[in-house]
């Protein structure tokens, strides 16, 4: 049984139409040592077989589970996600991508290492191809270390301890190592930057970019190394046709050490 958290907490996860891969996540939740207070599945167009993947889920899991939805009209990564963020009750935004595979202590950790005044921006260990069909043919959620097919090992690897301890001397800084499918922030400090910049459309910086604004706000990074493990399944590259156009949306708002931005998550609240 999953224990009250000392802070409510919202998952947040991005998907579009990969319901195998977005099944295995989901049963990777369900084997949370602590759950979210609720799941929020942010799906940037997918068709009803998502939804299916979405309702069956719905119907073994303890807390609420939103399905935002808006239509497929190419990859809008940053409007889903501030669409789910605006719909989010947790003061705390836990957020993931739905080829992703939880450890069973992802949730425990993030709330662990939560602090006021920071955001966390975690790693992932890269599954290759064949372990990927592998699981989702068996419906595995179990990842081992040993497994052939774990690329950068040591992302994996869960010491929560020592974590703790290099926590005490370390602040993360910068712009590396940044993966949007396993970061979490504070509401309060997305409403402040007004979230994602949805003028980033296609694949590319919107993470970058977001946190660059976090940053001049004055939040800083929690070091997250060691915890908050998380398997990413393989896939093939997205297409980066706008990443040149991203860029330069990315330069502007470090030069400008701007805060916000213009279109974002305000426009649902």
């Amino acid at each position: 049984m999953s224990q009250a958290l000392p802070f409510k907490t919202s998952l947040i996860i991005a998907t579009y139409n990969w319901p195998a891969a977005l099944d295995l996540c989901l049963s990777s939740i369900l084997k949370q040592v602590k759950l979210p207070d609720e799941v929020i599945i942010a799906d940037d167009g997918s068709p009803d077989n998502t939804r299916q993947v979405i309702e069956a889920f719905r119907q073994k899991i303890s807390v609420p589970v939103l399905h935002i939805w808006h239509p497929d009209e190419g990859f809008q990564l940053a409007k889903i996600r501030n669409k789910a963020m605006a719909a989010a009750t947790g003061d705390y935004l836990i957020q993931i991508d739905g080829d992703i595979v939880l450890h069973p202590s992802f949730i425990y950790d993030h709330v662990n290492a939560a602090r006021p005044g920071y955001f966390t921006g975690g790693s992932r260990a890269l599954l290759d191809e064949s372990l990927s069909r592998s699981m989702i043919k068996n419906r595995q959620i179990s990842v081992s270390l040993s497994d052939n097919g774990v690329r950068n090992k040591f992302n994996g690897l869960r010491l929560p301890g020592l974590a703790k301890l290099i926590g005490f001397f370390k602040t993360e800084k910068g712009l590396y190592n940044l993966r949007g499918c396993n970061m979490a922030f504070w509401k309060k400090d997305m409403l402040s930057i007004n979230g994602y910049n949805e003028e980033i459309r296609g694949w590319g910086r919107e993470d970058t970019e977001l946190v660059i604004r976090l940053y001049n706000k004055g939040v800083k990074r929690v070091y997250f190394k060691l915890q908050g493990i998380a398997y990413h399944l393989y896939h093939k590259e997205f297409d980066r046709e706008r990443l040149l156009e991203n860029d330069e949306i990315l330069k502007t708002t470090r030069e400008s050490n701007s805060t916000w931005c213009e279109k974002g998550l305000n426009q649902y609240i």
